[in-house]
């Protein structure tokens, strides 16, 4: 049944109104298949690790969950994005921030609202689509898996975040969208660290991403923000991937329709 994010009818009076009435493209059944159990931990992108994905073809495991033995979590999802290209990526985390409802476009069964505290920042006209969106916090309302939760996500430029700059922008690496994030709802409002990795294909981009909870990346170097002892609940990590294939294989078919006609509209 489609249970979509109820909208206001001053909503349905933007431009851009009309995509949130767009079938919600199914998950395909082969990526179905890995949430039926963890990968390997063994096989995990560890955050240290995390300049590998650098590295030319593809890791061991680039679809999975687990949970790792320090208690964190990890999850990784590949998604193929034809017809999309670096800069509509990097388009849609300037500009989906300064709407609700143009969050709610992307999801519109579990995105109920993310707004940005840097909006300002998002229509200078002067920054540069990465630098809109760097440096900005974006509080969240989604269902990640396990019911509503209140997120936040503080974009930060992916040098700051321990990556290789230098190699973003050339062929082994479009652009990289990261975050430290919270999700307030889950015990201690957990960390966590989201990077979006492009690389660029014959007919579009693929999302090479990666989430490691429990965890953030402060100045360049990764801390762990759980106790000893403690852990991320597995059934949060499992929801997590499956929330992310779903939102990003609807994003693949949106970008390319809505970013022709939007790409100027930063009011």
């Amino acid at each position: 049944m489609d249970k979509r994010v109820p909208i206001t009818d001053e909503q349905r009076k933007l431009s851009y109104a009309k995509y949130y009435d767009k079938p919600i493209v199914p998950v395909p059944e082969e990526k179905l298949a890995y949430l039926e159990q963890p990968i390997d931990a063994s096989k995990a992108l560890c955050i240290e690790d995390r300049n590998r994905l650098f590295e030319p073809g593809y890791l061991e495991e680039e679809i999975g969950y687990c949970q790792l033995e320090d208690g964190t979590t990890y999850v990784a999802n590949l998604t193929k994005m034809p017809g999309v290209t670096t800069e509509m990526f990097d388009w849609w985390f300037a500009w989906h921030g300064l709407g609700e409802l143009r969050y709610t476009l992307w999801d519109p069964e579990d995105h109920y609202s993310a707004v940005s505290t840097g909006q300002v920042q998002g229509r200078c006209a002067n920054l540069s689509t990465k630098e809109k969106y760097y440096n900005t916090t974006h509080i969240i309302r989604e269902d990640i898996g396990g019911g509503v939760a209140d997120i936040f996500a503080n974009f930060r430029d992916p040098k700051e975040m321990g990556f290789k700059a230098e190699l973003i922008g050339t062929p082994v690496c479009g652009t990289i969208v990261t975050a430290n994030c919270g999700v307030y709802s889950w015990p201690g409002g957990m960390a966590q660290v989201m990077c979006h990795f492009v690389r660029e294909t014959d007919d579009g981009i693929e999302l090479r991403t990666r989430f490691w909870t429990g965890w953030h990346i402060l100045g360049g170097k990764p801390v762990k923000l759980i106790p000893d002892g403690a852990s991320v609940p597995i059934e949060a990590a499992k929801g997590l991937l499956a929330h992310n294939m779903r939102e990003f294989g609807n994003l693949a078919d949106l970008l390319p329709r809505i970013y022709p006609e939007e790409k100027d509209n930063w009011a």
